[in-house]
């Protein structure tokens, strides 16, 4: 058995995170519509720069932008809410820089919704350069190798300086295939460290701070961690720690797991997870958001998204090929241009990246409105996309 958390906040400090719940959070969610079959669902989620429905795929935008295309062609696309990394912000131009711009949302020209992770996955993806204490992570700059100190009160005062609608509180992040004392230590960590967050946030009156739920593979930590952080009234929570190479079944059954435990009135983001196999089961188990970096890296190999898997357009059978991508897609790519000219363009031309990163925003973005089921036909297409548990994609 798990042993009983000890997350080092006392009484007088779980007290006055409770007492937040007097205060007006700047999100609320409406469920609009729920499966009467799997744990499905489709809401409104109401965030200060506009409301986003749910399920939704948030594309990343890790220092501002989504490589290969602009503002204001993500916007087209329908995307309601973008993510930016915290870490590499906070490294350049930093934060200071952007505060003066009116934050991030005014420094990139974005009218519609942001979410800002921590820092904490830098931990894995940067593992050689990090190093965790109980006062943060020391990292070693890949820019000019100067050391940092990411708390979570400097991970919040540079979510507090970008301005975003959704900040992350800093976990203690390790990889989904470690086993051991370290899964443990770092679920421990993580309850301690959105205590410090909380406390740290400055803008509670704009600025929602989600907790993120660890515990690794471990039923009976990912439980304990389940059950202290959600005595936490904060607006939303994260599912962390997955989809980094386990097994499928283990990978939905911790999913699982944490959509039984979290509350129903608050919105439920399952992180780095973009295939779409993970995006129609996870729905089904409960998950109301969703991002990956998966979209726009395949992009730039060469690989558009299709609904039978993925086209490689520099392959030499498509150099005839005078069909769209998708001819089922009414993306601004696939409207335009061919195969072929994609696959001429790619040994030549960067702007090859750019169009097959345009289709597979657009086709991610648009992923939950192809999954359906019967409802109320006043409904709109995302509000009836809720699974029918047969796990059918079209």
């Amino acid at each position: 058995m798990a042993a009983p958390i000890e997350c080092g906040a006392n009484t007088e400090t779980i007290e006055n995170n409770m007492s937040l719940k007097k205060a007006l959070s700047p999100l609320s969610l409406r469920i609009v519509a729920e499966c009467p079959v799997t744990k499905a669902r489709a809401c409104d989620l109401i965030l200060p720069h506009s409301t986003v429905s749910t399920p939704v795929f948030m594309p990343v935008g890790t220092q501002g932008t989504l490589k290969g295309i602009t503002v204001d062609q993500l916007e087209d696309l329908g995307c309601q809410i973008c993510l930016g990394n915290t870490y590499h912000l906070g490294m350049r131009p930093g934060p200071d820089l952007i505060e003066k711009a009116n934050g991030l949302h005014g420094f990139m020209n974005w009218k519609r919704n942001l979410l800002t992770d921590s820092g904490g996955f830098q931990m894995v993806s940067l593992v050689e350069l990090s190093e965790v204490t109980e006062e943060g992570v020391k990292f070693r700059s890949p820019y000019d190798c100067k050391e940092i100190l990411l708390s979570p009160e400097k991970s919040i005062s540079i979510q507090n300086s970008l301005g975003s609608d959704i900040m992350m509180q800093l976990d203690d992040v390790v990889s989904s295939t470690v086993t051991g004392p370290r899964v443990e230590e770092a679920m421990h960590r993580s309850v301690r460290w959105l205590d410090r967050c909380i406390a740290a946030n400055k803008n509670r009156d704009k600025q929602n701070l989600f907790a993120i739920i660890q515990g690794g593979l471990n039923a009976e930590l990912r439980k304990a961690c389940l059950d202290e952080m959600t005595k936490r009234d904060v607006p939303g929570f994260a599912i962390g720690g997955l989809s980094g190479g386990e097994e499928k079944d283990d990978f939905w059954r911790m999913v699982t797991l944490s959509t039984d435990h979290l509350p129903r009135e608050k919105p439920r983001y399952l992180m780095g997870v973009g295939y779409a196999v993970d995006l129609v089961v996870c729905v089904a188990l409960g998950c109301d958001m969703f991002d990956c970096v998966f979209p726009t890296r395949t992009a730039r190999f060469g690989s558009a998204l299709v609904p039978w898997g993925t086209l490689q357009v520099k392959h030499k059978q498509y150099a005839k090929d005078f069909k769209p991508i998708d001819p089922d897609c009414q993306c601004p790519t696939c409207k335009k241009h061919s195969r072929a000219y994609l696959h001429a363009l790619f040994k030549s031309d960067t702007a090859a990246m750019h169009h097959i990163t345009i289709h597979n925003i657009a086709y991610q973005v648009n992923k939950t409105d192809c999954i359906y089921v019967s409802a109320d036909p006043s409904l709109s297409n995302k509000q009836q996309m809720i699974i029918s548990g047969k796990g059918e994609v079209r």
